[in-house]
């Protein structure tokens, strides 16, 4: 799909990507580079976000699609969408961090919620996200996700997560209903 002004391209993510998609969701998220976008973690979780088996595994599943976006033939953004019964699951959401804060993000999920509805007939989309990023869910809120205090723990103790820098993590559901 191409999206006029904004130039992009959307598509599934293949095998020849994997080093691509992990380079971007690093670079949104881990280490000083993350620092160029708002998205970063780096000051509560260090080490990696995802491994090549994990992004792997999401491009396998039949249940699962690692949506990828390009602009001029580069990888600039991708998120995870999987089929979940009667609603889709939304994650591994990442933009190139000095294409933050220009509206790409709200495009993506856009197409996301909207490929989710035409690909599965889903009625809702739920993610997970850290419940001290509070600038974080507040973007999605805006978005029309809401909270529902609804909490999981933070795999402490597995470092395909990332390396904790504090003991008070834990992710909170967000919903958001697709009419």
């Amino acid at each position: 799909m191409e999206t006029g002004d904004t130039d992009l391209t959307f598509r599934d993510a293949t095998d020849a990507d994997v080093d691509a998609l992990i380079a971007l969701i690093e670079s949104a998220y881990r280490g000083d580079s993350s620092r160029a976008g708002w998205t970063t973690e780096a000051d509560i979780l260090q080490g990696q976000r995802t491994d090549p088996e994990g992004v792997r595994d999401v491009i396998k599943s039949h249940d699962s699609r690692l949506l990828t976006v390009e602009r001029e033939g580069a990888v600039v953004a991708c998120c995870q969408l999987e089929h979940r019964g009667d609603h889709a699951y939304f994650g591994m959401f990442a933009v190139s961090p000095q294409l933050q804060g220009a509206g790409l993000g709200k495009v993506i999920i856009t197409e996301a919620e909207r490929a989710a509805r035409e690909t599965w007939g889903v009625r809702e989309m739920h993610m997970t996200v850290i419940s001290v990023r509070n600038d974080l869910i507040a973007w999605y809120e805006r978005r029309g996700y809401r909270r529902t205090g609804r909490m999981t723990p933070f795999p402490y103790g597995d470092e395909r997560f990332g390396v904790p820098q504090r003991d008070d993590l834990q992710f909170e559901l967000l919903v958001k209903e697709l009419v």
